[in-house]
């Protein structure tokens, strides 16, 4: 290669931190199901930072109810309306009305960025189990019934006893951020990020959430046998 040669060669581009993540403070987060421990723990947190936050439910009543009880500006209103009025939705309903909910809402999801954090789970009297849908996992069941909405998974291993406890301002664990995008990806991250103590890290795309979503059967034994509620935490990245 000639000096002239490498010269016109374009310099490549200095690699992308993977901390710079988006501002996300303005935009509205809906909880689907937030009338669930799981819902209400995150809508509290997210509105605590500062977060406008909607709780959505079958009836908006009960998302209104559960609204006041939290505080912090949440409203309450049905799925369809909740669905419709925030910017970011997250799917904290039981599996087993998760993909008639979603179904039904796909013309308000549409455009929306969805965040799945529902695990696919059973129990015995063996204890809890991992359930495989045929799609793979519920962030692929909730891609395959929203095709027109940008779809995510994460928040799937956070202890609703911990989210909703008043008395603990941090909450030191890292949150697995599956998807296909990466501009999507870097929004969810950002987003746990607003809960003091919480980091959002890249976990592959939506082809890899089974095993995401199956690790918390393992957190419940876990959590039952030594009476703690464990999340989890990467301490090397």
């Amino acid at each position: 290669m000639t000096s002239s040669d490498s010269a016109q060669t374009p310099a490549k581009a200095p690699a992308k931190d993977p901390w710079d993540l988006p501002d996300v403070s303005g935009l509205v987060v809906g909880v689907l199901g937030g009338t669930g421990p799981q819902g209400k723990g995150l809508a509290y947190r997210f509105a605590k930072a500062g977060q406008k936050v909607i709780i959505g439910s079958r009836a908006a009543e009960r998302a209104e109810a559960a609204a006041a009880e939290l505080g912090h500006g949440i409203e309450g209103a049905d799925n369809a309306e909740c669905a419709r009025r925030s910017d970011i939705v997250i799917v904290a309903v039981p599996w087993d009305g998760h993909g008639k909910t979603l179904e039904s809402l796909r013309e308000e999801l549409a455009g929306k960025l969805v965040v799945d954090c529902v695990n696919p789970l059973g129990f015995d009297k063996k204890g809890a189990y991992a359930l495989k849908p045929e799609e793979g996992s519920a962030a692929q069941q909730a891609a395959a019934l929203l095709p027109e909405s940008r779809v995510t998974a994460a928040f799937h291993h956070l202890s609703a006893v911990l989210l909703q406890d008043p008395d603990i301002d941090e909450i030191d664990t890292d949150v697995m951020v599956l998807g296909e995008e990466r501009a999507d990806v870097e929004i969810v991250q950002a987003l746990a990020g607003r809960i003091p103590g919480m980091r959002g890290i890249f976990a592959g795309r939506l082809r890899n959430a089974h095993q995401v979503e199956s690790l918390v059967a393992n957190l419940i034994s876990v959590n039952r046998r030594y009476k703690a509620h464990a999340g989890l935490r990467i301490t090397d990245v």
